[in-house]
């Protein structure tokens, strides 16, 4: 396979955080095993990139300070350091445009002189933000591609939110980034754009025929480990569920469906995050009457969290908004069969072969349909396994970083016109083996 030169747009990459800039970062590292990758990212992430090793080319900070301090400082002190809020998008979208505009003042020179055969933007992830280098590159030399793009999912059909009002603001207001500047020449004279989730295709349907779909999250290789498990015949039902206790994460629908397995004593649920709605599932277990068998242990270290992945046997995932769902990934990796809501990203990953999805109808039919699943599970300990045994090897062979690089590999190929226009299935994820064959 032939090295490709490739100029990374990544002003927020973070190995040493969560959330997207670590997963950009990990997709990039990724990229560089493969390819000649010079990296351009801000100057508050400068030594944390440098620390990490990864195999780039070259780093290059691209340096903005009195803009970077006003970001700071508005960041902290008007926002609280709150990165879930649409109003931060909003503000940060003139650094955003910044950022690239120094990064071409600082590239143009050698793009033009022949050093690099692509430039692959990968943060921001948001599609509203636009991107002045399209613009920019909209007549050559080299070809402009962006993503894995994610974002503006709402929250299921059928479901009591109580921010619902909120969230239609938010989206009323996410509407007008359409008027900004670059918004529209962003995508128009990209060379290829890939989307996170199959959501994502209603949104870029006029680009149909330039729009690829390589998944948000990966894992790394090192956390598909073989199965460890010691299979005990009277051993109780492992249910877990990982994420923060917030609304979206619908953890009440999983308690609510497992409970009359934990009120027969042959299941245990553990339930690992902590947020605003703890009291409120605390207060729901005790109605339900299943305080003895389920465990609210609050956050672990990573670490701590896969190894309890490890020995459980189903993780339960209803999430009404979830827009990536790495949590799916290192689930299918260490043998813990998921039982998810058939919407966002976790939806995309999941196929009848590794775990079970329910489609989004109404709480109580949900409710019912994975208290069916779970004591299908819980009766059916060779069905379990089955699963379990080829969602690890699902996630080893289609879910890696190198799997993503793969896969973004092909999309870049095509876009310097050195392979076949790739096909990256929509639909689910399931099958998904040639992402690791260019």
């Amino acid at each position: 396979m032939n090295r490709l030169r490739i100029l990374v747009l990544g002003p927020d990459l973070n190995p040493d955080t969560v959330s997207i800039p670590f997963v950009a970062y990990c997709h990039v590292a990724a990229l560089a095993e493969l390819h000649d990758v010079t990296l351009a990212v801000g100057s508050a992430v400068e030594d944390r990139v440098r620390r990490a090793k990864a195999p780039f080319r070259s780093i290059e900070v691209v340096r903005m300070p009195r803009l970077q301090r006003m970001y700071d400082l508005g960041f902290r002190h008007i926002f609280r350091s709150n990165f879930d809020s649409q109003a931060v998008t909003a503000f940060g979208y003139p650094f955003s445009l910044a950022f690239e505009w120094y990064s071409w003042r600082q590239f143009r020179h050698r793009i033009f002189a022949g050093e690099f055969d692509v430039v692959l933007r990968v943060l921001p992830m948001t599609p509203v933000l636009p991107s002045p280098f399209a613009f920019f590159l909209r007549k050559g030399p080299i070809p402009f591609v962006l993503g894995p793009l994610n974002g503006g999912l709402r929250s299921a059909p059928g479901f009591s939110q109580p921010d619902k009002q909120r969230e239609w603001i938010n989206f009323a207001l996410r509407s007008v980034h359409r008027f900004m500047p670059f918004a529209r020449s962003t995508y128009r004279h990209a060379t290829a754009i890939i989307a996170a989730t199959s959501h994502m295709r209603a949104q870029f349907a006029e680009y149909h025929d330039k729009l690829f779909f390589v998944p948000e999250n990966g894992i790394a290789s090192s956390v598909c480990v073989p199965d460890s498990r010691n299979a005990e015949p009277d051993a109780k039902f492992d249910l877990i569920f990982v994420g923060g206790l917030v609304r979206r994460k619908a953890c009440y629908i999983g308690l609510r469906a497992a409970a009359s397995l934990l009120l027969g004593g042959s299941a245990r649920f553990t339930i690992i995050g902590d947020g605003p709605e703890r009291e409120n599932l605390e207060q729901l277990v005790k109605s339900l009457g299943i305080e003895k068998a389920v465990s609210f242990v609050g956050w672990f270290s990573h670490a701590e969290v896969l190894k309890r992945l490890r020995s459980a046997d189903v993780v339960v995932l209803p999430a009404i908004r979830e827009g990536g769902g790495g949590v799916v990934f290192e689930a299918l990796a260490n043998g813990a069969v998921p039982v998810i809501l058939d919407y966002g990203g976790p939806g995309d990953i999941v196929h009848p072969d590794v775990g079970y999805k329910v489609a989004p109808s109404s709480e109580d039919e949900v409710v019912a349909q994975m208290e069916k699943i779970l004591a299908d599970l819980e009766g059916d300990r060779n069905l379990l396994h089955r699963l379990r045994r080829q969602g690890m090897s699902y996630a080893r062979e289609c879910l890696t970083w190198d799997a993503k690089a793969q896969a973004t590999t092909q999309v870049l190929n095509w876009a310097v016109r050195r392979g076949p226009k790739p096909d990256l299935p929509w639909s689910k994820m399931a099958r998904v083996r040639a992402l690791t064959s260019i």
